[in-house]
């Protein structure tokens, strides 16, 4: 069966974004520099995201394009004779699959939201009515259950219609959509009362937040964001590299592709944080900032309901990218592996991520009494410490070791592959660099992550 291949470069480039611009950006990166004293935290997020995340993403793409095949079969192409590195293919395709059994949920309530915000049912209310909103979200089991298959309907009919009708053809609508959007928000907030104040919060360092936060967690913080939000380690961009031509070298198109992911990261940054500034309210409110605080914010703002309404699209937007760009994962496994046609493996793999979703969005009211790791998880905690915490960063160090050791594809392969074609090169001297100092970083944050959790 001949390969699909995406109709153009900016196709590629937009899909890449999308698959890594999601939730991490629009929901978690502004709530992470309000954590971890502002401006700091995004100048070393960018250094980590070009010196780790960076090169790992060159690895995905060389792996993809070398072997014209989705992860597992990639690797069985790419591996010396006897040698077993295809075995993490198969978690790797477990992670994608679990991946979207807990994102399809957490879609799901940017879209209610948007629903919400535009049928007027925060008018009127203050903070506790807003927040009784949120708990009575949660839990309805219906609502969760079916915002989730909702959202996992659109994925699938999307992927189902073709690469280029149907992937790389909305994904490009969703993400000049979603840019459109940000960038009106954007203005918006920056004309707020007292928004020069976020601004600074958000963009200059300043030595009394850091210590606040603690220089150390800032700088781990940063390396877990940078690496995280480009969703490396199990597949999900080596796909899209299967995609494409040797016309670019490899190394530049990772860079327009993570700069785009940071451009919208930072926006994202600048449509909250100016307005957290400007009606009082903590910018280090974790998690519940978009759902608990943001609602209030919109409803003191003329217009705020369309504004409002303007922002959860945009959020479900960032969010169902994700979704499409991940499920092209597990719609390619089932034709690389099966030989299955694309709208039959698009059909299974999405009967398979709605099913195995309804624990997930459960888990909020029904099943709350199930909490693994700790007191007070749910089970979406626990698939999100397997694929966050053990899945993404062992993979991308298994991807490293792989790309740049005699015993895997080889650095040299590697390198061969990611300067095939116009553009920026990858010099023989980072060879090093690659090789030992990348690899430490991610045992690292593996340790790390795990122990802190």
């Amino acid at each position: 069966m001949e390969r699909e291949s995406l109709g153009s470069r900016l196709g590629f480039i937009l899909l890449s974004a999308g698959c890594a611009i999601g939730i991490g950006n629009v929901w978690r990166f502004p709530y992470m520099v309000g954590e971890n004293g502002g401006g700091l935290f995004v100048i070393v997020y960018i250094f980590f995201l070009l010196a780790l995340g960076v090169p790992i993403m060159t690895m995905e793409y060389a792996m993809g394009r070398a072997s014209r095949k989705s992860i597992l079969p990639a690797y069985k192409k790419l591996e010396p004779k006897g040698s077993k590195w295809h075995i993490f293919g198969y978690f790797a395709i477990g992670g994608n699959y679990l991946l979207l059994m807990f994102y399809s949920v957490v879609s799901g309530w940017m879209l209610r939201y948007f629903v919400l915000t535009v049928t007027g049912r925060f008018e009127g209310l203050d903070a506790a009515g807003v927040s009784a909103v949120y708990q009575e979200m949660m839990g309805s089991p219906l609502v969760l259950v079916l915002y989730m298959v909702f959202t996992m309907i659109i994925t699938v009919i999307v992927t189902s219609a073709g690469l280029q009708a149907g992937v790389e053809k909305v994904t490009k609508i969703m993400m000049i959509a979603l840019i459109i959007i940000m960038l009106g928000l954007g203005v918006h907030s920056l004309t707020l009362d007292g928004a020069a104040e976020g601004i600074s919060f958000y963009l200059m360092p300043n030595a009394e937040n850091v210590r606040k936060a603690g220089l150390g967690n800032v700088l781990y913080a940063a390396l877990n964001q940078s690496f995280f939000t480009l969703s490396l380690g199990i597949g999900s961009m080596e796909i899209f590299g299967s995609y494409i031509n040797k016309d670019r070298s490899l190394f530049g198109e990772a860079i327009l592709v993570a700069g785009l992911d940071t451009f919208v990261a930072i926006v994202a940054g600048l449509i909250t944080i100016p307005a957290c500034f400007s009606f009082g309210v903590a910018p280090d409110k974790g998690p519940s900032l978009i759902f608990l605080t943001l609602p209030n914010v919109f409803l003191s703002l003329k217009g705020g309901r369309i504004i409002g309404s303007f922002f959860f699209l945009f959020m479900y937007f960032a969010a169902l990218s994700t979704m499409i760009g991940v499920f092209e994962n597990d719609v390619s496994f089932s034709i690389d592996i099966f030989g299955l046609k694309r709208k039959k493996a698009a059909y299974i793999a999405g009967i398979v991520i709605t099913l195995g979703s309804i624990p997930c969005a459960l888990g909020f009211n029904v099943l709350s009494f199930i909490q693994p790791l700790k007191a007070g998880n749910t089970i979406m905690d626990l698939e999100d410490f397997i694929v966050s915490n053990l899945l993404l960063p062992i993979g991308a160090l298994l991807t490293c070791l792989f790309c740049t050791t005699k015993y895997g594809w080889g650095f040299d392969n590697y390198a061969a592959e990611v300067n095939s074609g116009k553009g920026i090169k990858l010099s023989k001297a980072l060879k090093w660099y690659f090789k030992v100092v990348i690899p430490i970083v991610m045992f690292f944050l593996i340790i790390y992550g795990i122990i802190s959790y």
